[in-house]
């Protein structure tokens, strides 16, 4: 485990203990290599409730959006340190990136994606783009569902992260789905599973 990864999951785990608290369910089934999580994305804070609820040790990178946090100047710099975060384009050259990010499983680390692109505003679950499940195929690993709740009254979108609510967060993993191997016409019904698991997940 590096120092850099268990630094990041302290951080995070005393700043959502200090805002209200931190839940995790459903570790036990957490797959034992690397997977492409995929969760509901409603809030900054989603990336920083993942981080602290998954163990250290599974090093989570976390696809960020390149227009947004790679645009220049010092926000880069912040979320990879904080996040573990590369760009992903989100106006072309997307699956690309996402594609790329196969070394870092190939590393033995987990990789997170939000596969509705961007934050929901109303918190409803908006449809899945297909390249989380096309790196989980090509890379060889399973897709993991996992529902965040609570994020989205911490850090509301479109508010400062100086100005945190407090809101207890939960972080609930579901079980793998295969994605590994699976056909191209397959991933369709693949991320429409993960997309309705999640759901269930994301329900407070």
């Amino acid at each position: 485990m590096s120092a850099s990864c268990l630094a990041r999951a302290l951080l995070w785990r005393t700043v959502l203990t200090l805002t209200g608290g931190l839940r995790v369910r459903g570790t036990a089934g957490l797959p034992a290599g690397p997977c492409v999580i995929v969760a509901n994305h409603s809030s900054h804070a989603d990336t920083a409730a993942l981080i602290a609820a998954l163990p250290a040790g599974r090093r989570p990178a976390v696809a960020a959006a390149a227009d947004y946090w790679f645009g220049g100047g010092p926000r880069s710099r912040i979320c990879q340190a904080l996040c573990a975060a590369f760009p992903v384009r989100r106006a072309g050259g997307g699956s690309a990136d996402l594609a790329a990010a196969a070394c870092l499983l190939a590393a033995g680390r987990d990789v997170i994606v939000y596969p509705e692109g961007t934050r929901s505003r109303d918190g409803a679950i908006g449809e899945f783009h297909r390249g989380a499940a096309r790196l989980a195929a090509a890379a060889g690993v399973p897709l993991l569902p996992v529902g965040i709740s609570g994020t989205r009254a911490l850090l509301p979108p479109g508010e400062s992260a100086a100005r945190l609510r407090r809101s207890t967060v939960t972080v609930s993993f579901g079980l793998p789905l295969a994605g590994a191997g699976q056909a191209e016409c397959v991933l369709a019904g693949v991320l429409a599973a993960a997309r309705a698991r999640v759901a269930e997940l994301a329900e407070p």
